[in-house]
């Protein structure tokens, strides 16, 4: 890494009155040390270098800030790096504010730092907190559902940043305020084709949202009516019988012969442990039944290849056809666990996780195979190598902490 003498040397090219292409040599370098993992925590401990990237993103050069903001981007993936970032290179009011702007080029970029910046809990809130104070959570989404709000930018990104932001019960109440019809707006994006980042942001979203038991009702009801919108993924063109269509919701019910599910592995479980978590509740369980969620869900584990998805929908068919849960324990999310049978419930989880690892191995080494031989020339050749320094995205939202089914 640098001497001191060198950083400081380095420090004072990395300033907006600096010749363009001194200043360019100087981002160009500061962004190949946040490729390496070395490089990020030695900047670590340089707050004048993590200012000064936040400020050169308000340079008049194009590229220059282009290389800022793809370093913050991979600075911000370690998490050691997340304090720094807010507390002492004050990232957050700067990123924010260009959010709001529609002519913004670099939004997508924001977008992912903010994402990377609250997938922990303990950051999380201040992410939330200073959203709440300069932009507002209604803003946010507003953005988000407004479909080319900015010209020059997707801000896909914005789904996993509300997953994240919703593991926080401020941020779920917001989510769930039932005057203001929050929700209701993002349920179509599960089911939106042009990004699965977009797609499964929102699933994650309502699997968090899904932790607060008392909306349950809510949420299944005709207000809300949110069983379609997580079943229509999960739903294939297998043909029901007459009974079992009738008793299915109207969208669900004589899908057509090229009806396709939903592509990503991790959104089709995430879609399932939403479903799962509805069923915590004896009236969540009883419209689930009513609905005739069971069909839909028995033909999608014929279908379904991937072993932790195979295993989360077995969880919930298991609840749709088993019994009732005797009196006083009607409730999933509320019963107390003896500790014997919860070291119990934990050793089955673990031998469970090592199956599910077993079966992810053979599958993977089986589709290598059938790669390889179909196509035994270009078997030695790696499928992803790329050009330029890595961009780290980390955006799958822990669930809420407080609940667990």
């Amino acid at each position: 890494m640098l001497s001191d003498t060198e950083a400081q040397e380095l420090l004072c090219f990395l300033r907006l009155d600096t010749r363009p292409d001194v200043k360019g040599q100087a981002t160009e370098y500061i962004l190949g040390l946040t490729g390496t993992r070395d490089g990020c925590r030695y900047l670590q401990t340089k707050s004048d270098f993590l200012k000064a990237l936040v400020t050169l993103t308000a340079d008049i050069s194009i590229a220059i800030v282009k290389d800022c903001y793809h370093a913050l981007v991979n600075l911000s993936a370690d998490e050691t790096l997340h304090k720094p970032l807010m507390k002492e290179a004050g990232i957050l009011p700067v990123l924010l504010n260009h959010l709001l702007d529609p002519e913004y080029e670099f939004s997508d970029r924001i977008c992912s730092v903010l994402t990377n910046l609250s997938r922990h809990e303990r950051t999380c809130v201040d992410v939330l907190h200073e959203l709440q104070e300069q932009v507002g959570m209604a803003k946010i989404v507003e953005i988000f559902c407004t479909e080319g709000f900015n010209k020059k930018a997707s801000l896909h990104y914005l789904g996993p940043l509300l997953s994240n932001l919703t593991q926080l019960p401020e941020a779920r109440h917001f989510i769930l305020d039932k005057e203001r019809c929050v929700i209701q707006r993002l349920l179509p994006y599960t089911q939106y084709e042009a990004s699965v980042t977009r797609r499964g942001g929102v699933v994650g979203t309502l699997r968090n949202c899904c932790f607060d038991y008392t909306h349950h009702e809510w949420l299944l009801s005709d207000a809300v009516d949110i069983l379609p919108f997580l079943l229509l993924p999960l739903a294939g063109p297998e043909e029901l019988s007459d009974e079992e269509n009738e008793g299915l919701p109207v969208e669900l019910q004589y899908l057509p012969e090229d009806k396709t599910r939903e592509d990503d592995p991790d959104i089709r479980r995430m879609l399932i442990e939403t479903l799962l978590l509805l069923t915590a509740t004896k009236a969540g369980r009883q419209i689930m039944m009513k609905k005739n969620v069971y069909p839909v869900m028995r033909e999608f584990h014929k279908w379904e290849k991937d072993p932790r998805v195979i295993s989360a929908c077995e969880k919930l068919v298991q609840v749709l056809i088993g019994d009732e849960p005797e009196a006083g324990m009607e409730n999933l999310l509320e019963v107390a666990i003896p500790e014997d049978v919860e070291q119990k419930l934990k050793d089955v989880d673990a031998k469970e996780q090592e199956q599910i690892e077993k079966e992810e191995q053979e599958l993977l080494k089986a589709e290598t195979e059938r790669r390889h031989s179909s196509n035994p020339e270009g078997a030695g050749m790696m499928d992803g190598l790329q050009d330029g320094h890595q961009t780290h995205i980390s955006h799958t939202s822990p669930v809420p902490n407080d609940s667990v089914l």
